[in-house]
């Protein structure tokens, strides 16, 4: 794929590189600074040797002017030892600005973006991508900046000393130009190839590690290795086009260099000889003429050093382009003080939404979740029962209809307001990295000793800590895999009861739990419910038949509500879900 194919072909511009520079700016401009005064001391030698000669000529004193040049001569190389190390440090800091702000957008990007992008990618520009950008910014910019200007001294000098011999200097320089001008865009189109294989290589190494155990026993070690391998092998095509390309521009520099210094050497030895000029400017030229060598070099160098870098500039750029998730916050509607019941805690009225436009996967969705009730919500697989509660989180927002919460438009509240008094237990239980404790206390970090002993016994987490050799500080391992499935659910139950939510949602909390600690789970529920109501997602009958009402989901609609009792007798849908369950759930 090309450049343009992969989003259009955009350069990368002053302002562009200036907005990744945000907040290093001084640092840049100090190691801007130290490489000029490093470039000033060094343009003033040649002036120093030309004065040491005329002086020879003379008969004139040389020692003064002999230790000026020893003095400029190790002031540059202590300035320029001192601009290097700045500028290290900028890079370093430039990187760990960028992931940070990275970091920080991925984790608030809108919940549709996670759904069709891919999570090693995302992972890759905030690595990989990133450390690239250093050469950009921290090297590439600088020299830039840096190399031009000494090179306009360079050439001001030289002018100034013979410009005859500069056009000479000039012509050859220009051929060189033509040539890496070429080679450079070839640099920026593999660039783009590069980065854009290594993010999927990334992509891949994560999908086939977070599923490790399930490519293990499909025995597709090799396949996966195989397909990572493919593109580990489009990402070194691509940087070996990028190297061949880069290793034909310090040549064509070196050989207009040094081209140049052999003819200059020729025609001003020449002249000299015909005593059209003198010896002390042709040496002090050819001084200059050596150091061109810098400027020149370190001007191309910075110039392919940034075709480098685009191709992961525009990938961290892509994702900072992406919208985060906002809040649209409506106008409040005033709550009623006294006068009548509680409002439900949750209400659904006329909810329609899709994942895609003109494809609804709720259509019309009413009920209601009344205070300190249990709700289950039932129906077979499709029918938006995960939808319904991807809307209360407000990960999506509906396409039309209202969604209230404690009788307030949840659109009306801050998504990060309205999230602190929800908690949801999704249906494979997460268990991150980390110890029990961490996890438990993920929603509420400041919860006390107290708190956590309540929601342990509500879990029936409390044999469990204590036959752990650590108790609450035993690691759970990668994803929590060093605990079985029903623990991880109770873990998970208990992580969001420490935030003492108003609505718990629980998404089919008895799927990993065996007879007992089912039964031991309902009766958590029971006594949840006197601090909040619950509204689960469930197949069981078993858990369906405790709730105090039923919510009958089909083809993205509310198709019945009642008790279990009343659905029997009214529903002959529910009649069916009821009569496919298998005996005893």
């Amino acid at each position: 794929m090309s450049p343009r194919a992969a989003g259009g072909r955009r350069r990368i511009g002053l302002r562009g590189v200036l907005r990744l520079l945000y907040g290093h700016r001084r640092w840049v401009g100090l190691a801007v600074l130290l490489t000029l005064s490093a470039s000033a001391l060094s343009l003033a030698q040649p002036l120093l040797v030309k004065k040491v000669i005329e002086s020879t000529s003379s008969g004139s004193a040389v020692g003064p002017v002999i230790a000026l040049l020893v003095v400029f001569f190790v002031a540059q190389v202590l300035v320029q030892g001192l601009a290097q190390y700045v500028v290290a440090r900028t890079g370093e800091g430039i990187v760990l600005g960028i992931r940070l702000r990275l970091v920080r957008h991925v984790l608030r990007l809108p919940m549709a973006v996670y759904d069709r992008q891919r999570i090693g990618d995302l992972i890759s520009r905030a690595g990989t991508d990133s450390t690239t950008l250093r050469l950009l910014i921290a090297e590439g910019f600088t020299d830039a900046v840096t190399g031009g200007i000494a090179l306009a001294g360079v050439v001001a000098l030289m002018l100034w000393l013979d410009w005859l011999l500069f056009l000479v200097v000039l012509a050859l320089v220009a051929v060189a130009s033509v040539v890496v001008g070429s080679v450079l865009r070839g640099i920026e189109a593999a660039s783009v190839v590069t980065q854009r294989e290594t993010g999927a290589m990334t992509a891949d190494l994560e999908r086939a590690l977070s599923a490790i155990r399930t490519v293990r026993a499909s025995r597709a070690e090799q396949r996966e290795t195989d397909r990572i391998a493919d593109r580990a092998r489009s990402a070194y095509a691509g940087s070996i086009r990028m190297a061949k390309l880069d290793a034909v521009v310090a040549p064509a520099i070196e050989l207009a260099v040094k081209g140049s210094f052999i003819v200059v050497l020729l025609v001003g030895g020449l002249r000299v000889a015909d005593r059209q000029g003198s010896l002390a400017d042709l040496a002090a030229f050819l001084l200059y003429m050596i150091y061109l060598v810098g400027p020149i070099g370190m001007l191309f160098q910075s110039l392919s050093t940034m075709e480098q870098g685009v191709g992961a500039y525009r990938r961290v750029t892509d994702v900072m382009a992406m919208p985060t998730e906002q809040d649209t916050v409506r106008e409040p509607v005033p709550r009623a003080v006294s006068g009548p019941p509680r409002a439900p805690v949750l209400e659904f009225r006329d909810v329609w939404f899709g994942y895609e436009p003109h494809r609804p996967v709720l259509r019309g969705v009413s009920f209601e979740v009344p205070p300190r009730s249990h709700v289950a919500l039932v129906g077979n697989s499709g029918v938006g029962k995960s939808t319904v509660f991807a809307l209360i989180e407000r990960f999506y927002d509906p396409d039309r209809g209202r969604i209230l919460f404690d009788g307030q438009d949840v659109a009306a509240l801050g998504r990060a307001e309205h999230r602190a008094r929800i908690g949801l237990v999704e249906q494979h239980a997460p268990v991150m990295y980390g110890t029990l404790r961490e996890n438990l206390m993920y929603a509420a970090p400041d919860a006390g000793p107290e708190e956590l002993e309540r929601v342990l016994e509500l879990a029936h987490l409390t044999d469990l800590v204590s036959r752990l050799p650590r108790g609450l500080d035993t690691d759970a391992g990668e994803h929590g895999m060093s605990l079985s499935g029903g623990e991880r659910q109770r873990i998970a139950i208990a992580r969001s009861l420490l935030a003492r939510p108003e609505l718990l949602l629980l998404d089919e909390p008895t799927a990993h739990l065996d007879a007992a600690n089912e039964e031991a789970l309902r009766r958590s529920i029971r006594h949840t419910t006197a601090e909040c109501a619950l509204l689960v997602i469930a197949h069981r009958f078993s858990t369906i038949r405790a709730a105090d009402l039923i919510v009958v989901l089909d083809g993205g609609r509310v198709v019945a509500t009642g008790s279990h009792d009343e659905l029997l007798d009214t529903s002959g849908h529910y009649r069916l879900l009821s009569d496919a369950q298998p005996a005893g759930r």
